[in-house]
């Protein structure tokens, strides 16, 4: 079990993902895999990867995997933290950031 004011953040995150994947994710991306029906969606695995990394602090693949079965599997009972998952999730991020990186201005002088 989470403290209350981590919930709290894990909740937003989780509600800004959905907005941003709504709006923007669900365009970028296709699910490269032979279960393109889940019992869990891609806002749930985003959400984990993000809460787990930025508020828990946890980097490492294997530490996200330990954590969210430990921690938020009553949160997201159906998900199931697969490789293709990992893959999926660092495609997204990639195509996230990737608008945010302007051009190098490159001098010749």
């Amino acid at each position: 079990m989470i403290p209350k004011a981590k919930e709290l953040k894990l909740i937003s995150i989780y509600l800004y993902i959905c907005d941003l994947y709504d709006s923007e994710l669900k365009y970028l991306c296709h699910r490269f895999s032979n279960n393109n029906e889940p019992e869990f969606t891609d806002q749930e695995v985003i959400t984990i990867y993000l809460y787990v990394m930025q508020v828990e602090q946890r980097l490492k693949i294997k530490q996200i995997h330990s954590f969210a079965n430990d921690y938020l599997r009553s949160w997201f009972p159906l998900i199931f933290l697969i490789s293709s998952s990992v893959y999926l999730l660092n495609w997204l991020i990639l195509k996230i950031f990737i608008k945010e990186i302007k051009p190098i201005e490159i001098n010749e002088n």
